[in-house]
């Protein structure tokens, strides 16, 4: 008797194990269904587009005046309006520092102004600059314009005074001027220079605002 009440027991409590490891099982089961699950898009977060910020073209622009001075000017509309007007309102002068003794008019914008100290055409101008992006820069000199769409081409013209490589369209100017682009051994291969015409010309047939 005593003997059929352990085996009783035994069996009643191997049972009850076994439901507890099929209910172990169960809830392994259900964790890893919830697992798989795929997550509902409402649940997904997309990041923030990064728009990517352009660089704007940085220019300089060399006037070799009649009054024996050289206008440098770093920004296209301000030289729109010293060609309209003759005059630039706020200047950086260094008397005496440029080529043949002339003195040396650094034209200012504003917010040149605003920031004070040496502006990008004076940067440019010492070679203690280098822009980051496109580049577009002229030179008025002895009735022609040179035009550098290149920053190096424009950078050896101002080591050396001269333009190795170029192309050349007589009477072109806004007033007949010759215009002469600076070319280089890559540039050269190309032919007619069509990018940097236009870019020419709409320098010059732009309305100063």
């Amino acid at each position: 008797m005593q003997n059929h009440y352990l085996r009783t027991t035994t069996l009643i409590a191997a049972a009850a194990l076994a439901g507890m490891m099929g209910g172990c099982a169960t809830q392994g089961q259900d964790a890893r269904s919830e697992a798989a699950k795929p997550v509902a898009a409402a649940e997904v977060k997309v990041e923030p587009k990064v728009e990517t910020k352009v660089v704007p073209e940085q220019n300089l622009f060399l006037t070799f005046h009649e009054n024996g001075r050289i206008y440098v000017l770093g920004d296209a509309k301000l030289e729109q309006i010293f060609r309209e007007t003759g005059e630039v309102a706020l200047t950086r002068t260094r008397i005496g520092e440029g080529p043949d003794g002339r003195t040396l008019v650094f034209g200012m914008t504003k917010d040149d102004a605003k920031r004070g100290g040496p502006t990008d055409a004076e940067m440019l101008y010492d070679m203690k600059l280098v822009p980051a992006g496109s580049f577009y820069g002229e030179v008025a000199r002895n009735g022609r314009f040179y035009v550098f769409v290149e920053w190096q081409d424009m950078a050896t013209y101002l080591r050396h005074g001269e333009v190795a490589l170029t192309y050349t369209e007589v009477g072109a100017g806004p007033k007949g001027e010759t215009v002469v682009y600076a070319l280089n051994k890559e540039t050269a291969k190309q032919g007619k220079p069509v990018a940097a015409i236009e870019r020419f010309h709409k320098q010059h047939s732009a309305v100063a605002k």
